[in-house]
């Protein structure tokens, strides 16, 4: 039996069988995780109104904590100049805001003095450091300024009843002086991702910024926040309420429903509300229930756009763009009939034409629509990789278009877009030369008709010094969502390149379920939620094979995480043709995931009811069981933090694995929620999986042996 320290060593030298990670023969280098994690990472642009300035919040990251570096930076839009570092800070800036005059930014931050997320102000044209204009114990993010320049709106928690910031203070006081420590819930939902919930509420305060002035709370005093259920949409660090100002300033926007405490037996329901922006009663803008996202003025202030999806006995809707004649009128859809997915848009000066970036079969094109509503036009689809956070400047003759870019072989730069030339030229390379450093090549696509008739897109992935008359062991990588697709782009957490890395082709199936092929594709997984897609999934691997010769079929492994990890479970169920398996926050009982998983009332929409209602897919879908028939090597991995996936279904895998012998290995990382985001835990993951992949794929390899208990 190896120690620890042995286990340890012997993954590092599983490494040094496919040689140095130096140079591959192509004088260019082998991915490493090392080289993966320092690249730069460019946030969201945030274009200035006149259209001559971008900001963009830049991560230089570490491996140690303390000495990874965020800080704003300044480009011009015409690209006359480099990006220039305007802020130099421990603490990172968010939610980036220019001043209607294009000479102020406002952001979040937390600096010297401060326990929690402050707005904080910078004058890019007068000069000197930036000032703070909020004092709120409850924190600040996302501000927005008034169209006259004279106030800053921001979100915020407050608690219960908590009228002003002096009761706000009492209220974390006397939760933080109780002599116990317990969480009490009388309702539905109770945790979100990583954390559990509390008592606080999103809500929107208005900061004049007049020396001295005190934030004003607008929405913690109306009976619409006290409304049973009232809250806004979830995110990953905290709730939000996309509040935006009226052209006018007289009154703000936001999104908010009063039916969270539905969420365990139905659809939560938004609306789009408006509040005047000193106070009163909100009142609701919008006719529908539904989902409602990004609602967005035109530039004359005539029309509110925002996205939409219906709710009703579907699992998945497109979102469609509506708009409505401000002030208030019924909205109208503009999208009818576009089978595809809106990421986002933005607007033209003259309010006459939208502009939209759409996904589709891995890449994110640009698309053009008339204001007024018609068939979506496309304009520029990328043979690799895509565009995100498109924005266009508020004013000029000509529309200033800024976005990002990136593919999987291209880290994501600021770009401006050029659409009568259907191109675009970069603002920012801060790490364009780092990537053409390293030896990869983007993904080929190929598609296939499934049994079921339908049409299957698909991506593989090369390894370096890629020789096409050897054979190459196959890793299936298996996206989770199911609602989600393979994005030709980098990523951290599941990188194509760096699985690829030690000599592997990958291959990446977007199953039924998936997003980027049209609503009915994604919906089609209602009732059936991992027998088909594993098929496909199965079926994908059979393609390959067909039309690689260089893929060997007796060398394959399959790896996913989240519902990625809930099909490599039924693969382990279904299928002895892998090698070795890989689940990372994987779903082995559709059951149990039901009753700890943080949202439960989709999963009975997907399964036909509740799980004493008479489904048979509850039974006869879970990996479970099928145990009798478990006999794949697996990897099993979890963060103990994730409650999208709890622990309970990684454990009872294990304790099937363990019953029935089957070869596993277990990790439990005791920081991680639903993804791995520490460096060293990251770093370690992937030695991990590719020790765990060589044990099994690459003959005459002496990987390490499981241990009988890892502490």
């Amino acid at each position: 039996m190896k120690t620890a320290t042995g286990i340890f060593a012997a993954v590092c030298a599983v490494a040094l069988l496919f040689g140095p990670p130096a140079t591959a023969q192509s004088g260019k280098t082998v991915l490493t995780h090392e080289t993966l994690w320092m690249m730069k990472r460019v946030g969201e642009p945030a274009v200035s109104p006149d259209g001559k300035w971008v900001v963009v919040s830049v991560v230089e990251p570490s491996y140690e904590a303390d000495k990874q570096v965020s800080d704003l930076w300044l480009v011009p839009s015409d690209g006359s100049a480099p990006p220039r570092r305007i802020t130099h800070t421990k603490e990172a800036e968010s939610g980036v805001a220019w001043s209607p005059d294009s000479r102020q930014i406002a952001f979040a931050t937390k600096r010297e003095g401060d326990d929690v997320d402050q707005i904080y102000v910078l004058d890019l044209v007068g000069g000197g450091e930036a000032r703070r204009v909020t004092e709120v114990s409850t924190g600040a993010a996302n501000p927005k300024w008034r169209p006259d320049g004279k106030a800053i709106l921001f979100e915020s928690q407050a608690w219960p009843g908590a009228l002003d910031d002096s009761a706000n203070r009492k209220a974390a006081a006397d939760h933080k002086a109780r002599k116990y420590n317990v969480r009490i819930y009388e309702h539905y939902p109770v945790r979100y991702w990583n954390r559990w919930l509390d008592d606080r509420h999103p809500t929107v305060m208005v900061q004049p910024l007049e020396a001295g002035a005190p934030a004003h709370d607008i929405l913690t005093g109306t009976k619409l926040s006290q409304t049973p259920g009232f809250f806004g949409a979830e995110g990953d660090e905290r709730p939000s309420l996309s509040p935006v100002w009226s052209p006018d300033g007289s009154e703000i926007l936001f999104v908010a429903t009063t039916e969270r405490w539905n969420a365990s037996f139905a659809h939560v329901g938004y609306h789009i509300y408006a509040v005047a922006a000193s106070g009163g009663e909100p009142r609701v803008v919008t006719a529908t229930n539904g989902w409602y996202g990004a609602p967005t003025f035109s530039p004359d202030g005539r029309w509110l756009y925002f996205k939409f999806e219906p709710q009703d006995a579907q699992i998945y809707h497109l979102a469609h763009l509506e708009r409505m004649a401000w002030p208030g009128s019924a909205a109208t859809e503009l999208t009818t009939g576009f089978d595809r997915e809106i990421d986002n848009f933005a607007i033209e000066p003259d309010g006459k034409t939208v502009w939209m970036l759409v996904p589709e079969a891995g890449r994110e094109g640009l698309y053009r629509l008339d204001a007024a509503g018609g068939r979506p036009r496309a304009v520029i689809q990328p043979e690799t990789g895509g565009y995100e956070s498109l924005h266009i400047a508020d004013h000029g003759a000509r529309p200033v278009m800024i976005a990002r870019w990136g593919s999987s072989v291209s880290p994501l730069e600021v770009v401006r877009i050029d659409p009568a030339a259907r191109r675009h030229t970069n603002l920012t390379s801060f790490d364009v030369a780092e990537a053409a450093s390293i030896d990869w090549s983007p993904p080929q696509h190929f598609w296939f008709a499934s049994r079921g008739g339908r049409r299957i897109h698909n991506m593989i992935v090369l390894p370096p010094h890629f020789d096409p008359a050897k054979k190459y062991p196959l890793l299936v990588m298996i996206h989770g969502g199911a609602a989600s697709t393979n994005p030709d782009q980098i990523g951290l957490r599941w990188n194509y390149h760096l699985l690829a890395a030690p000599g592997y082709v990958v291959l990446m199936t977007d199953y039924t379920g998936s997003t980027g092929e049209g609503e009915a594709f994604a919906q089609a997984i209602k009732g059936d939620p991992l027998k088909t897609p594993g098929e496909e999934i199965m079926q994908g691997v059979d393609e390959a094979l067909a039309r690689y010769p260089f893929i060997d079929g007796s060398r394959m492994c399959a790896a996913g995480a989240s519902y990625g990890g809930h099909l490599t479970y039924w693969l382990e169920a279904t299928t002895t043709r892998f090698k070795c398996l890989i689940s990372h926050a994987g779903e082995v009982d559709l059951v149990s995931q039901w009753g700890t998983s943080d949202g439960d009332y989709e999963r009975e929409v997907t399964n036909g009811g509740s799980p004493w209602e008479g489904s048979p897919i509850w039974h006869d879908q879970s990996p479970i069981t099928y145990a009798a028939h478990w006999k794949t090597p697996i990897l099993l991995s979890v963060g103990e933090r994730d409650f999208r996936v709890p622990i309970n279904n990684t454990l009872e895998a294990w304790a099937v694995l363990q019953r029935e012998q089957v070869p596993s290995r277990l990790l439990v990382w005791p920081d991680a929620w639903h993804w791995i985001m520490k460096p060293e835990d990251s770093r370690h993951f992937y030695e991990e999986v590719h020790a765990w992949l060589a044990r099994y794929l690459q003959p005459g390899t002496s990987a390490p042996s499981v241990p009988a208990a890892v502490q």
